[in-house]
């Protein structure tokens, strides 16, 4: 890379000075269009003044002539002054004759001369205008060679500078890495020393339990060994089940693929060389599309099989070869499709030799035609291996003997080769079609029917050969999971088991599950997970809201102290009212006579007493209450008032206790629905609030947020105050400037004006 950015740095410099000169060669091409354009101007007046001193000479020749006329008519009457004058006359004609002559041809020749210069002016001019605009355009690709070079070179830069940033952060990191790898592998060898030290003697333990304790190890011996019941990898079921479903979906996008390409091939066989709609297709050809449309029957099959295996492989069976009993459907549904591809595997090439042989084919389509000629014997003959390579893995389940263990490996690799060629293959069919097609789109009677006919088969080509491409790399990556668990026995037996253990050991283990749900007793109930994590947010929610909770409980406690002892002392004031009640009777016995005019006074007063109740009661839901000392006075007022009255209209003692006793409670009621009411409003005024609380937090931090972009606003409307100055100050020189241009501009064009009054 440095030497490549030298490289580049000395390219750019010669560019630079390539500019340079480019640009002082247009300077001074410019610099001669000037000279010449003031010859031109030049040339231009001398030629204006020649046409001046033209015209003067005419209006002399005509001012002559007249004189001539006038001399002739005088010598009539004067013969000598006649002759006299008229040899005058010629000598003085003679004499214009020869100025006018020499005029005429200086005129002429500088005609030609100007004609001349204002050609070769023009021709100059269009020239170096020409010159100066390849060099302009020159100099702009230069320019633009210039700038990519330097933008080119600063990413490269950058690119390298963070490149180095990363790998120093990256040489850091692994020397941190590094250190702590030796402290843990210090730890790791400190740990593996005691680990070996407490299983060494966890070893001689056992060893001397074995000796002591067991007389008989059957696992010593492999024949004993295999009459145990081997163990069961759930692990090993559950990943072999995964693998399974992952090669379903690739057998059915497989099969997706090949029936369309044999329905594909089966509508190109319909429609090139000969369309069956306009003329009647060959036997050969017939028999080649009929055989085609029977696909689906041994194609299908392949899914199903390939589905009927992976169902077979469940969470409690043992799947190896020798149970994989629905391998072998499968390898029977690939033996009949291998069938169906030998029969038209013939029809196939005479149908691609009778494409040869027709008129429309060229020799390049002659050459594609030939190459899926071979194509199409090595895609049987892939087939043919894997279905080989298939039917072996199936023997063990059906003949054990069929094929020994130590072949496993061996078939599963040649599986996976296999596959890879098959892949190779139809890369080629795809390439060699594509060809094909293109080549087919320039022949003179292709239609929109072909062309899209050869779109779909090389559609279905890429999909079968991405089809069968993700069906060998997945093989290729799970090799070694094929190849490792092949079969299944007990813990440290090498002998290969029948499959009857297997049926053992799944007997063995429906029985131990079966005992252990027999013990496992049944949970009490519980609250279910959905409801607890519910009740959890809840709680969650109510915990901002509990200290508002304990306040108002604690105001509500103090409150209901506050009114147990305004019941006391209520409770006093009615006592003392009833000792008053009882002197008042005394007294109301004694004088009868005030009896009339005190009720005279409580009937006046009575109704001033509504009125006031109904004024509290409007002045109540209007105005809140500043001071309940104040409204209890008003109310004791009313009250006494009212109790005079009942007292006077009450006939005895008991009636006016009643009566006394129900306004009381009445008013006691009243006066709790307003303390609850008060209560009630004050709850929710604390709320309001709370509330309100929250939104002024809120409202306050929105406000800092909002003074911080009020402040980022302020700055960019300072920027912008700054370069509206800066652009206010260039328009004020620019048009300064214009109107300098133009007072020069007045002033040529006066001068103009005056040269060209004076030519005049």
């Amino acid at each position: 890379l440095a030497s490549l950015i030298f490289q580049l740095r000395a390219q750019n410099q010669v560019l630079k000075k390539g500019v340079v000169d480019e640009q002082a060669n247009s300077a001074s091409l410019k610099e001669q269009l000037k000279m010449k354009d003031q010859s031109l101007r030049k040339l231009q007046q001398e030629m204006d003044s020649l046409s001046f001193r033209n015209q003067q000479l005419a209006k002399r020749v005509e001012l002559l002539q007249d004189e001539l006329a006038l001399s002739e008519a005088r010598g009539k009457k004067n013969k000598k002054s006649a002759e006299s004058s008229s040899q005058l006359s010629q000598e003085q004609k003679s004499v214009f004759n020869e100025d006018l002559q020499k005029k005429i041809e200086e005129n002429e020749r500088l005609h030609i001369l100007f004609f001349e210069a204002d050609e070769q002016h023009k021709r100059l001019e269009a020239e170096l205008r020409t010159r100066l605009e390849v060099l302009e355009t020159d100099a702009a690709q230069h320019q633009a060679v210039v700038d990519s070079l330097t933008r080119k070179y600063t990413d490269t830069i950058e690119k390298l500078q963070n490149d180095k940033a990363k790998l120093e952060i990256k040489s850091q990191t692994l020397e941190r890495e590094a250190k702590d790898c030796r402290l843990r592998t210090e730890e790791c060898q400190q740990q593996l020393k005691n680990l070996q030290a407490a299983l060494g003697s966890r070893l001689e333990e056992s060893l001397c339990i074995i000796n002591e304790k067991i007389p008989f190890n059957d696992t010593k011996s492999n024949r004993y060994n295999a009459l145990n019941v081997p163990l069961h990898n759930r692990r090993y079921q559950l990943k072999l089940r995964d693998l399974a479903g992952q090669a379903l979906a690739f057998v059915q996008e497989l099969v997706t693929a090949l029936l369309n390409f044999h329905t594909y091939t089966e509508q190109k066989v319909q429609i090139f060389p000969i369309d069956s709609a306009t003329d009647t297709i060959s036997p050969l050809n017939q028999k080649f599309s009929q055989y085609l449309h029977e696909n689906a029957s041994y194609v299908r099959p392949l899914e199903e099989g390939m589905l009927q295996l992976f169902e077979s492989i469940t969470e409690d069976t043992v799947t190896v070869l020798e149970t994989a009993v629905k391998l072998k459907a499968f390898s029977e549904h690939l033996a009949s499709y291998l069938c169906f591809l030998r029969k038209i595997l013939p029809y196939q090439l005479k149908s691609l030799e009778e494409e040869c042989e027709s008129s429309l084919c060229t020799a390049a389509l002659r050459a594609r035609n030939m190459d899926l000629h071979r194509d199409m014997k090595r895609l049987t003959a892939v087939f043919e291996k894997l279905h080989t390579y298939v039917s072996l893995l199936a023997l063990p389940s059906t003949k054990p003997e069929g094929l020994l263990r130590t072949n496993y490996n061996l078939v599963f690799t040649n599986i996976a080769t296999s596959l890879h060629g098959f892949h190779d293959t139809l890369k080629d069919i795809s390439k060699h079609y594509s060809q094909k097609a293109t080549l087919e789109q320039d022949v003179p009677t292709a239609t929109q029917k072909l062309i899209t006919t050869n779109d779909c088969i090389l559609s279905s080509v890429v999909a079968l050969t991405n089809g069968v491409g993700k069906i060998a790399s997945f093989f290729s990556n799970n090799l070694d999971h094929f190849t490792t668990s092949l079969s299944y026995g007990p813990k440290g037996g090498t002998e290969f088991i029948s499959p009857l253990s297997a049926e053992c050991m799944l007997q063995y283990k429906k029985k131990a599950v079966a005992y252990m749900k027999s013990l496992k007793k049944p949970c009490a109930d519980s609250v279910p997970y959905e409801e607890a994590l519910a009740n959890r947010r809840v709680l969650l929610s109510s915990t901002e809201s509990r200290e508002g909770l304990a306040q108002q409980v604690q105001q509500s406690l103090e409150k209901i102290a506050k009114l147990e002892q305004e019941k006391e002392h209520w409770m006093l004031e009615a006592q003392l009212a009833k000792i008053k009640l009882e002197k008042e009777n005394q007294k109301l016995k004694n004088s009868l006579s005030g009896h009339l005019t005190e009720t005279v006074q409580v009937c006046s007063v009575l109704p001033n007493v509504a009125e006031q109740k109904k004024e509290i009661a409007e002045k109540s839901p209007r105005e809140p209450i500043k001071s309940t000392s104040l409204v209890i006075f008003r109310l004791l007022k009313i009250n006494i008032c009212l109790l005079k009255f009942l007292l006077c209209q009450a006939p005895d003692a008991e009636s006016r206790e009643d009566l006394i006793k129900n306004h009381y409670m009445s008013r006691i009621a009243e006066l709790t629905s307003h303390l609850q009411l008060a209560d009630s409003k004050s709850v929710h005024f604390h709320a309001e609030c709370r509330a309100l609380a929250k939104r002024l937090s809120l409202a306050e931090k929105s406000k800092e947020s909002l003074t911080e972009e009020l402040k980022l606003a302020s700055q960019n409307i300072s920027r912008l105050q700054a370069s509206k100055i800066s652009y206010e100050d260039q328009l004020s020189m620019m048009s300064d400037h214009l109107c300098s241009m133009n007072e020069t501009l007045t002033k040529q064009r006066e001068e103009i004006d005056t040269l060209k009054m004076t030519s005049k």
